[in-house]
């Protein structure tokens, strides 16, 4: 099995668009990879982004010269060979996609099952087939913006996690969070139900952010995400708020919560969560902003917190690295930023860092934490040459130096022979003869 894994780009794009390659990224034209997820069975899923925005650009009946934007699927054998790749077009690269889940972020999921979803805010869940050949289903929300007339939607989630029994973690958007004219992750909830093409289950919200959004009115209220046998929205949702208990010991706020953000949560097991929570991002490089990993139980209990980061010395603010992942088997909670690889115990014990400022570990400021495998693998992806590197991970946290030594130094060896294999162009993969399917 490999443990390394190409990002490809469909051939079939590049000679439609005569996309450069070899020329630099730009914030108007750039290849970023998502998530990455694995299934029990052994398939590993990528969602990645192309686009390429012109300014006056020609007809969209003229590829060549056009603005552009889409979403690929990657799914690759329990061997890591590329099995099949799935693009979704949208109609401008900021536009909503018709058949996938758009948004400034996109997560994965596998569903008990097999089935695929993308999610993103506010609230737009696609279902896809395993083999990547169909869109089985899709919940969207349209945009809600102020002072226009409100189009209904039929909406699920943000993001969608699997506990161990099959229960569904679930992250819903809210409209007027932080007082903004906008939709942004604020309920945390679990769903007992599945999630089908004939089935959306009620989401039962544990824990809200902000406890009090504002300009909602009744078309805000969600049916399918519930506090109390009631819709959340206006008034409902739970309390005191995430943003309500972060205090100092004395009892007074030690920080300004009011436009928190909330992460996307790690399972740790059927009934406990892990739940970052930052500040308000102003630029992208601020360090010494505050941050919580928040322990919290599925009655939205706050059991704990992850000890031991320092908010100046360890921030996660540059490059904006707040993903936390788990192992629920073995209890395990592991977190990547710029400055170190963090491993806690399932009490929030801090038990091995990494120090990525050292020559051994400095390799590890290019990669991006993603997910954690069913196989007991930590999965990255690498920023620059798009590369996913799946590390298996020690039963001791004590081992997991000698890991990180072992799988950067295999990243390396693997990359060379692909290499070879695939010809890439400045780090882009054109893919092989792989059948492409059209979402």
């Amino acid at each position: 099995m490999r443990s390394v894994l190409p990002l490809p780009i469909p051939r079939s794009l590049v000679e439609l668009h005569r996309f450069d390659l070899s020329a630099p990224y730009t914030p108007a034209s750039n290849f970023i990879t998502w998530d990455v997820v694995s299934s029990p069975s052994g398939d590993t899923y990528a969602l990645s982004r192309l686009r390429r925005y012109v300014q006056n650009a020609g007809s969209e009946s003229d590829p060549p010269t056009s603005s552009f934007g889409y979403v690929i699927l990657t799914r690759y054998s329990p061997e890591g060979t590329v099995a099949a790749i799935a693009v979704s077009a949208s109609e401008h690269p900021r536009g909503a996609l018709p058949t996938a889940a758009n948004g400034l972020l996109q997560t994965l999921c596998i569903l008990p099952g097999g089935t695929l979803t993308t999610n993103a805010n506010p609230d737009r869940t696609a279902l896809i087939s395993p083999h990547l050949t169909d869109v089985l289903a899709t919940y969207t929300e349209p945009a809600r913006r102020p002072f226009e007339e409100v189009v209904p939607g039929d909406p699920f989630a943000c993001s969608i996690d699997v506990t161990p029994s099959g229960r569904l973690l679930c992250v819903t958007a809210e409209y007027g969070t932080n007082r903004y004219g906008a939709s942004q992750a604020n309920i945390v909830g679990l769903a007992d139900g599945s999630l089908t093409p004939d089935n959306k289950p009620t989401i039962r919200a544990i824990a809200s952010l902000d406890p009090e959004p504002a300009h909602q009115s009744t078309d805000d209220l969600r049916p399918h995400v519930q506090f109390e046998g009631a819709p959340v929205g206006l008034a409902n949702r739970p309390r005191p708020a995430l943003t309500e208990l972060l205090t100092s010991p004395s009892g007074h706020r030690y920080l300004d919560w009011g436009e928190a953000g909330l992460g996307r949560p790690a399972v740790l097991a059927d009934d406990l969560f892990v739940v970052p929570v930052f500040e308000r991002l102003t630029r992208r490089a601020t360090r010494g902003r505050s941050f919580e990993f928040l322990l919290l139980d599925d009655h939205g209990a706050v059991r704990g917190k992850l000890a031991g980061l320092d908010q100046w010395r360890h921030s996660p603010y540059p490059g904006q690295h707040f993903t936390v992942v788990a192992d629920p088997h073995r209890g395990h909670i592991f977190h990547l930023n710029n400055f170190g690889l963090f491993a806690w115990t399932r009490d929030g014990v801090l038990r091995c860092a990494l120090d990525t400022t050292t020559k051994t570990f400095k390799p590890l400021t290019n990669f991006a934490l993603k997910s954690f495998s069913p196989a007991g693998e930590l999965v990255f992806v690498h920023n620059k040459q798009h590369l996913v590197l799946r590390m298996p991970t020690p039963e001791d946290l004590h081992d997991l130096p000698g890991a990180v030594e072992n799988a950067l130094r295999t990243y390396t060896r693997d990359r060379t022979a692909l290499k070879k294999q695939w010809g890439p162009v400045n780090w882009h993969w054109p893919a092989p003869d792989v059948r492409v399917y059209h979402l």
